[in-house]
């Protein structure tokens, strides 16, 4: 069943949408604190400057310092505000007059009602914003009362002008209506060229992904844009590559395996036939047709168990059954196995020990590593015929090695001779498997965790080994 694919926005249009966002909400916090509150925040800043001021003008007179009129003037100048300083009987003792119209001083005179407001504040302070009548300004009026509420020594009275915040308001929303036009304009094309920039090398990537998903394994992934995409695509190049040779290598084992399998299968056939129509009443000859068919059974048995192996050793359904032996006997037994093959086709093989090797693995799978590679090592030996096993005692634990004389390999031979499928070119007789057996070896041994590997020289033959660690004996 076939299954409708979700429609997400594309990455292009979501890069664009998040900019533009963020844009309106930059302006749109600009309004909010530049023309809504602003009156607000200035009324709140004016109030926090004069009782900071005043603060300092109490401390100031409480420590009877010698030349507060000469600091009050200062502070009265610079923060631009009325000063009155009145006893308790309302006598004044400082008075500053910068405004010139105010509450505090002139014909307004407020001071009495201003203290006895102070007077009944809770904490002594009183703060209130008023438009002077004649003036027709706001000001801000504080008033606090020294010393304690019970007795007091005195009022400190301030009057400060407050600017028209609402004519400061209106230009800078005409400002701000330009400023927000001409940048949102800004922002819509910036925000498509980024979206653009981004998105380009994601859309080519994908792109080529649907070639790949169709098939075309050789493609060239083009990821040139930012670091994360051409890493993307570095990577996904070398993903197609590896299908790329990992479907050769298959069409390779389907085309070894139908030939190795066809072989034996007609044989099969034409030794049935051949006892069937010709030697059934013949012992000799029917005992013979029978061996054949027998020697061709056991070809296809081998290969259907290694194609099985390979794939239980990969999927983790095959478990390793560790028990204990001595190596150098049962390499001995493997050996002595293949020195059978001498008389009949020529081999010789050596073997090189020095010493009994108590191991803890699983014995079979062991062995079936052990004749993978004396295999291989037959089929792509020199012309001598000469085959070497060694097993020795080193530093990292018991090396077990497989040495051919045959023409050895390159660079690039040996980083792939452990792929499934793979075969090297470099034999001049009939090479009998599918390519499987090195693949064995290695899902073997990694099942161990033992070290592996081979050396070679081209010229001078190959050496494949394992290493069998003493902390797993």
């Amino acid at each position: 069943m076939k299954h409708k694919r979700r429609r997400n926005s594309s990455m292009r249009l979501t890069i664009w949408f998040w900019f533009i966002t963020i844009v309106l909400l930059t302006f749109l916090l600009l309004w909010v604190c530049q023309v809504l509150f602003l009156q607000r925040f200035y009324d709140s800043m004016k109030t926090k400057d004069i009782m900071r001021v005043a603060d300092k003008m109490i401390e100031l007179y409480e420590s009877g310092a010698e030349d507060y009129d000469e600091q009050y003037h200062d502070m009265a100048v610079r923060n631009d505000f009325c000063i009155e300083i009145r006893d308790r009987f309302g006598r004044s003792l400082y008075r500053q007059d910068i405004v010139g119209s105010c509450f505090i001083h002139g014909a307004y005179n407020a001071c009495l009602e201003l203290a006895q407001r102070a007077q009944n504040a809770p904490d002594g302070i009183y703060v209130t914003r008023e438009t002077h009548p004649v003036t027709n300004t706001e000001q801000m009026i504080y008033v606090r009362v020294i010393g304690s509420l019970s007795m007091p020594e005195g009022y400190l009275f301030l009057n400060a002008p407050i600017a028209p915040v609402s004519a400061t308001v209106s230009i800078i929303r005409r400002q701000l209506i330009i400023i927000t036009i001409i940048l949102i304009l800004i922002g819509f094309m910036i925000s498509s060229v980024v979206s653009d920039r981004l998105a380009k090398p994601i859309v080519r990537v994908t792109k080529d992904a649907e070639q790949l998903a169709h098939g075309r394994y050789d493609i060239q992934f083009d990821g040139h844009g930012y670091d994360e995409a051409e890493r993307l695509a570095e990577t996904l190049t070398y993903a197609s590559h590896e299908i790329n040779r990992v479907d050769a290598m298959q069409r390779d084992l389907i085309a070894n395996a139908s030939h190795d399998l066809r072989t034996p299968l007609t044989m099969l056939k034409a030794y049935a036939e051949m006892i069937r129509d010709l030697s059934g009443d013949n012992p000799v000859k029917r005992a013979e047709h029978l061996q054949v068919i027998i020697e061709e059974t056991d070809r296809l048995t081998a290969l259907v168990n290694d194609i099985l192996d390979l794939s239980k050793l990969e999927n983790g359904k095959m478990k390793l059954e560790r028990t204990e032996f001595d190596m150098e006997q049962r390499l001995t037994e493997i050996v002595d196995r293949y020195r059978g093959l001498s008389t009949v086709s020529g081999y010789t093989f050596t073997l090189e020990t020095d010493g009994p090797a108590e191991v803890c693995c699983d014995a079979g799978k062991i062995e079936q590593v052990i004749c993978n590679l004396m295999n291989n090592a037959m089929n792509y030996t020199g012309e001598d015929k000469q085959i070497f096993v060694t097993m020795q005692h080193t530093a990292e634990g018991i090396r077990i090695a497989v040495r051919d004389t045959g023409a050895g390999m390159d660079q690039e031979t040996l980083s792939r001779i452990f792929d499934k499928y793979y075969r090297s070119e470099n034999y001049k007789r009939e090479v009998r498997g599918t390519g499987l057996g090195l693949s064995i070896v290695k899902a073997i041994l990694r099942m161990h965790d033992y070290a592996f590997g081979v050396d070679s020289t081209v010229g001078a033959g190959s050496t494949f080994w394992f290493v069998i660690h003493p902390e797993q004996n």
